[in-house]
């Protein structure tokens, strides 16, 4: 299996070189994980009923994910078709690409808190279409939202997967979660921001001559817009109250706006490639399919003990909790954060280590800034690819020591900040004086 996995990234790395689709790599390689796992666990030569079980239940959670995916896509690909996206750019006037650069960045930030990093990601992609004309710019951007969202999303319990898996299971409570873990996402976005922007070269791209004519959005626009803006609002508040997965409020977000639209264009022949169907039709379908087969290839290695095995072996020979934290956080660059916290949720007791323990809050803002290290490493990277067809080697290559380097810093920043808030740095200060 570790075989299979190895190779698998292997032809996903290096997809332009082989010219292998990443889609169809990782279907084949989720393919033939699950096989050669059905062929060893309690096999008679067929699979037993607990690997079918386990692959129901793989399958059910990466369908919540990609079905969020699909409808929060769809909805932004409507919103976008009625020039919905004027109401920003309008606002945003200025030709320096610099500038430009930051305020992107610090809009994704909160924007990602109060939504979800993945649904921002597509919401800022769609964005950048609008106002940044050159390809090779646009996918710096681009890197640069990925890194942004996922800052944003660790330091409220709705903005990022793993935090809300730590916030339900009660390792993590909502005001200290926000509290503490806002300052260090804050300087994993300043410090990633500051390195990455030295890569953006002023020229006269963003002159207005270049960027979109501000002009009066229309009523229907609005509408759609702020209907879109609210569907995608309201699914942590859906969540929250009704307790049910936020895949089902998104698809009901999207069915609203399905019905608002074919009343809005009722009778309109020629306004069909305004309604959901002709939105449905521009998604990329093949990104889906990618995004399913690495989910499910993460959760056939978490079923099969492997990654769990991992986790023991760091417990094991690393010496203290915060480096175990800042590996998982390394680790989940490469392999997905959803079970490298559902490992480390299984390896440490709530007994032992309570709720808002330093390890839980370590692991959310560790696992949650560390995927922006490599493009495959989160939700938000996995969609930009999609988006902006940006490869694994251009990612390392333009993005990665950046966002390595805000992952640091993040960390550190915690780690001084608990230290004041504890009273060990005010012991430790005369020491470090004499």
């Amino acid at each position: 299996m570790i075989g299979i996995f190895v190779l698998g990234y292997i032809g996903i790395i290096f997809e332009e070189v082989f010219e292998f689709n990443k889609a169809a790599v990782a279907l084949l390689m989720s393919t033939g994980l699950w096989v050669t796992y059905a062929d060893f666990f309690q096999s008679n030569g067929v699979a037993s009923e607990t690997v079918k079980t386990q692959l129901g239940e793989q399958l059910s959670e990466v369908s919540d994910i990609c079905f969020f995916l699909l409808a929060a896509s769809t909805i932004v690909e409507v919103v976008d078709a009625h020039q919905g996206f004027k109401v920003i750019t309008n606002k945003i006037t200025t030709t320096s690409k610099k500038q430009l650069f930051w305020t992107i960045g610090f809009l994704t930030f909160f924007l990602s808190a109060i939504l979800n990093n993945l649904t921002v990601t597509i919401v800022m992609c769609s964005l950048l279409k609008k106002l940044v004309p050159k390809v090779d710019d646009r996918k710096l951007f681009g890197g640069m939202v990925v890194v942004a969202a996922n800052a944003g999303g660790v330091w409220t319990p709705i903005g990022d997967v793993t935090t809300t898996m730590l916030w339900i299971s009660n390792q993590l409570s909502t005001v200290p979660t926000v509290t503490q873990l806002f300052l260090p996402s804050v300087a994993c976005l300043v410090v990633s921001l500051a390195f990455l922007v030295n890569q953006v070269e002023e020229d006269d791209s963003l002159e207005k001559s270049n960027l979109p004519e501000p002009s009066e959005l229309s009523t229907r626009g609005q509408l759609v817009f702020w209907s879109g803006i609210l569907c995608l609002l309201c699914v942590p508040v859906f969540a929250e109250f009704t307790g049910l997965p936020p895949y089902l409020a998104m698809l009901t977000g999207l069915g609203a706006m399905w019905t608002l639209t074919d009343i809005i264009h009722m009778g309109e022949e020629d306004e069909e490639y305004l309604k959901v169907p002709e939105a449905l039709a521009k998604l990329d379908t093949a990104g889906i399919l990618f995004f399913l087969g690495i989910l499910m290839s993460i959760g056939v290695l978490d079923k099969s003990g492997l990654l769990k095995t991992l986790a023991v072996l760091l417990s094991d020979n690393l010496p203290s909790l915060d480096i175990i934290a800042t590996v998982i956080g390394l680790a989940s660059a490469l392999v997905d954060n959803v079970p490298l916290v559902a490992a480390t949720m299984g390896m440490y007791d709530l007994a032992d280590y309570g709720t808002d323990d330093r390890l839980w809050q370590l692991i959310a803002l560790c696992a949650g800034t560390g995927g922006s290290i490599l493009v495959i490493g989160s939700a938000s990277g996995v969609a930009l690819m999609g988006l902006e067809k940006v490869d694994f080697i251009w990612y390392a290559k333009k993005v990665s020591v950046g966002a390595t380097a805000g992952y640091f810093a993040g960390i550190a920043t915690y780690i001084l900040q608990d230290a004041v808030m504890s009273g060990s740095l005010m012991t430790l200060l005369p020491q470090i004086s004499m």
